[in-house]
């Protein structure tokens, strides 16, 4: 079945583009995201483990709550607030992909924590205030984005440079949606370490969002076909 077929996209997937695609409207759409896909989980509750239903509703009522916080993402506190929340929801995600046998790869893994590093020693040098909670957070991050990119997990994807090449196996989908979720996550730390003027700041920001909103989409329907019990 293809990529765009009807049976494969909800109402939902409606209200999420509509969230994410305006970047005007960004700031004040971006706690819907979340929510959509949430109803994108609980439609398909039928096909899929009730506890991988409860971690993917709970890690996606948590990153609501982590961009209500992020809304003001200037601010330490808010920070600070955001990424405990999406520790919740990087945590749940991990725990799907464990429940569903992912395991470290290694070529991915390296990627991962060179990333992770390189973040880790901005925020020291640049934002110490937030450095050491932010890094325990990346950590979370890298773990959730290393398992998601098990080539394992879409066995009949083509792969190329460790990640499997997304098809219309929506499990070919986790890696890539890993690998932006670190992106994302990581042009927050560039944006408030070493942008200065307002255009270039505004901009990032429009970067952080679409990424994030693309990432999570990516996540959500990879993890969605791998607990599918319609195989």
């Amino acid at each position: 079945m293809g990529w765009f077929s009807r049976k494969r996209w909800g109402v939902e997937h409606a209200v999420f583009a509509a969230a994410s695609g305006n970047e005007k409207l960004q700031r004040i759409a971006k706690p819907l995201i979340a929510p959509a896909l949430a109803v994108r989980v609980l439609r398909r509750s039928r096909d899929t483990d009730r506890a991988d239903t409860a971690l993917m509703v709970a890690g996606l009522a948590a990153a609501t709550l982590g961009d209500i916080a992020m809304i003001r993402s200037d601010e330490d506190r808010r920070i600070l607030s955001g990424a405990a929340c999406f520790g919740v929801m990087q945590t749940a995600y991990s725990s799907i992909l464990v429940r569903r046998g992912a395991r470290v790869s290694k070529p991915v893994a390296v990627q991962r924590a060179g990333a992770l590093a390189g973040a880790a020693g901005l925020l020291a040098a640049r934002s110490r205030s937030v450095a050491a909670p932010l890094a325990g957070y990346g950590a979370l991050l890298a773990t959730t984005a290393t398992l998601a990119g098990d080539p394992a997990l879409a066995p009949a994807a083509r792969v190329r440079a460790g990640l499997a090449v997304p098809d219309t196996d929506r499990r070919s989908w986790l890696g890539l949606g890993g690998l932006i979720f670190t992106l994302s996550d990581g042009s927050i730390v560039v944006r408030r370490t070493l942008l200065k003027d307002e255009k270039s700041r505004a901009a990032a920001e429009g970067f952080v969002l679409t990424t994030y909103a693309v990432a999570q989409l990516l996540l959500v329907e990879g993890l969605l076909a791998l607990t599918s019990r319609k195989g």
